[in-house]
């Protein structure tokens, strides 16, 4: 039987940026997952305040040269590469000097957060896909890690759901207790519709989108969703709660979860 693939998109893995709950996750998880059996790929953003000669990153030609429309401008897409050594696996990363050439990662050097944000969100995900693409490598199970990657599953059952290098995927999203403060801009409703998305899409998505809001629109397409860290937003919780059909995983301590996570990735593959 041919080895399952697991697509991990997350904001963070160290040791490209500081130690955090997310980063060592998306460390140590797609490595374990490898020694499982499982193909894994892994993507995260190229931030700026990454060191590129120190960790060896190289841009791979060609995958970079595409260029993703947002809001009526043209975004270069360019695609890094490095590896991280100890674990034999490879780590993709998403550049752009509009949006990722930074000295800082969510927010400035005085803690402001970048008012672009929903616009390097939308920016990451498409790609992500578009490079997944190009790269002919089919995924049965996509993990999303961080709400910069909860655009994800609209963007599977909606703006790709006839690809065929991604529809059949299955979506897994983990919340974590990682929540932006600044609502995105009026106008990120509008961005995706003009990617693809329906009005029925966004119901739940204000004026303003906000944390809670962006992760209900991330649980909402999911096909599973995974408690990340110990405490979430209750209003999260209380959201999951209603929905039918989801699987959720409770949140797993660090000696646990590898195994655990492994085992929610079959139970998700099982379903229709």
């Amino acid at each position: 039987m041919d080895a399952k693939r697991i697509l991990f998109i997350t904001q963070e893995i160290t040791p490209y940026l500081p130690e955090s709950e997310i980063a060592i996750i998306c460390r140590n998880l797609p490595q374990g997952i490898q020694e499982r059996g499982r193909e894994i790929r892994t993507f995260m953003p190229k931030f700026g305040n990454i060191n590129e000669r120190r960790n060896q990153l190289h841009e791979v030609i060609r995958l970079s040269g595409m260029n993703l429309i947002i809001d009526d401008t043209d975004h270069p897409l360019i695609i890094k590469v490095a590896s991280i050594q100890a674990a034999r696996m490879q780590v993709y990363f998403i550049d752009n000097d509009d949006f990722f050439q930074r000295k800082y990662t969510i927010c400035d050097e005085e803690g402001n957060e970048y008012e672009d944000n929903d616009d390097r969100s939308i920016f990451y995900v498409r790609g992500v896909l578009e490079t997944v693409k190009k790269l002919r490598w089919i995924p049965d199970v996509i993990h999303c890690h961080g709400w910069m990657s909860a655009l994800t599953a609209l963007y599977i059952k909606r703006m790709y759901a006839d690809d065929p290098c991604l529809k059949d995927a299955k979506i897994i999203y983990s919340i974590y207790n990682d929540d932006f403060k600044v609502p995105f801009k009026k106008e990120f409703a509008n961005k995706l519709k003009i990617d693809g998305a329906k009005d029925s899409d966004l119901k739940g998505v204000k004026s303003e989108a906000s944390f809670v809001e962006l992760t209900k629109l991330a649980i909402d397409f999911a096909d599973g969703v995974i408690q990340g860290s110990e405490t979430i937003n209750q209003e999260i919780l209380d959201y999951i709660a209603t929905k039918e059909g989801i699987s959720f995983l409770p949140y797993q301590s660090p000696d646990v979860y590898m195994d655990k996570f492994n085992e929610f990735y079959d139970v998700i593959l099982d379903k229709n």
